[in-house]
């Protein structure tokens, strides 16, 4: 049956997810903590379900999780469809997400840069321009980080879901999503 066959596997990714990740959500949490409680910024991005991903966890931010908080500032980059269309349309899909970083993006701040393979062009090219504004960069990617795990910088952190699958690294990836979610919780009691 197959959704024996799928709901095993997902719980075999998230057993490996458990053995090889914690560290790094947290580590990587603590950074955008600290620039949180620095007044600093989150910026988000992805492409499809990544774009969705990253609506949520902007929602999340700046209206709640699980406890009554202060509001957080995040912005998902995803949601203007002024900007996004006027930028593909002028330059190439390619910088829609890059020029909102550079219009955006302060140092310090933070870009959550999520692709399920790690080789989106539009995501490679906002974590390239918030590197060079000196931003600090969690990239979401799949267990080899495709071309993002190419880019080399002490402010790049990749969480890699332990998976091949699209699907399995999307639920892995809304699972570290709401474990940081935790975490800020945790910290804004």
């Amino acid at each position: 049956m197959r959704a024996i066959r799928e709901i095993k596997e997902s719980i075999q990714v998230k057993e490996l997810a458990l053995e090889t990740m914690p560290e790094m959500i947290e580590s990587t949490g603590e950074l955008m903590l600290d620039a949180l409680k620095a007044g600093k910024k989150v910026l988000i991005c992805g492409n499809g379900g990544s774009a969705a991903d990253a609506q949520h966890f902007a929602a999340e931010l700046i209206n709640r999780f699980e406890i009554e908080r202060a509001p957080l500032p995040a912005i998902a980059l995803t949601t203007d469809s002024s900007n996004l269309t006027s930028i593909a349309n002028d330059y190439s899909y390619d910088e829609v997400f890059a020029k909102q970083v550079m219009a955006l993006g302060q140092a310090g701040d933070i870009l959550i840069a999520i692709s399920t393979s790690g080789n989106s062009k539009s995501i490679n090219r906002a974590v390239e321009e918030a590197l060079k504004k000196g931003m600090i960069v969690l990239g979401l990617t799949g267990e080899k980080g495709g071309e993002m795990a190419m880019i080399e910088s002490p402010n790049l952190h990749l969480v890699k879901a332990p998976s091949p699958r699209t699907a399995r690294v999307q639920e892995v990836h809304i699972l570290v999503i709401h474990i940081w979610c935790g975490m800020i919780d945790a910290a804004y009691r």
